[in-house]
């Protein structure tokens, strides 16, 4: 992935330490540090706490998009948001469950957790969908309705 340059940039700008951001996640610094540097993939639920602390989408931070927030951005992640965009993107891009399960190297089961909103997608899986399928990640997170696919 590709947020740790951004991340990196977005905290010295604010001339902020990573104590200071791993209190803000309520982490141990070290493990902020191991995120930072991509050591350690960052959860989803820190990646939007970070994205709405710096005001900034997480295609942004993810590097998806050159800009950094799209103005009509809502701060929370609701998982049936998150479950039902998941579905209709798979049903539209003619994906099974399986099929999608197989792309991401999970079981069948981790994609149906997602779907029904049970789970919160994982990052890697979240960067690998839109990264493949130019789809936005804050739109599959329901932070946002549009755009929907980036350019």
């Amino acid at each position: 992935m590709l947020y740790k340059d951004r991340l990196k940039r977005l905290r010295e700008e604010k001339e902020l330490t990573q104590a200071f951001l791993a209190e803000l996640l309520n982490i141990h610094e070290f493990v902020y540090g191991q995120y930072e540097r991509e050591y350690t993939i960052m959860p989803i639920r820190h990646l939007n706490t970070l994205s709405n602390y710096f005001n900034v989408s997480v295609d942004y931070l993810f590097s998806f998009s050159l800009e950094k927030n799209y103005g009509n951005i809502r701060s929370s992640i609701d998982l049936n948001i998150v479950a039902l965009r998941l579905k209709e993107f798979r049903k539209e891009n003619k994906l099974t469950q399986e099929s999608l399960a197989q792309l991401l190297n999970v079981v069948k089961g981790t994609v149906g957790n997602y779907e029904s909103g049970r789970a919160l997608i994982a990052t890697p899986f979240l960067y690998e969908i839109c990264k493949k399928y130019k789809i936005s990640a804050d739109y599959l997170l329901g932070k946002i309705d549009e755009p929907k696919y980036l350019k």
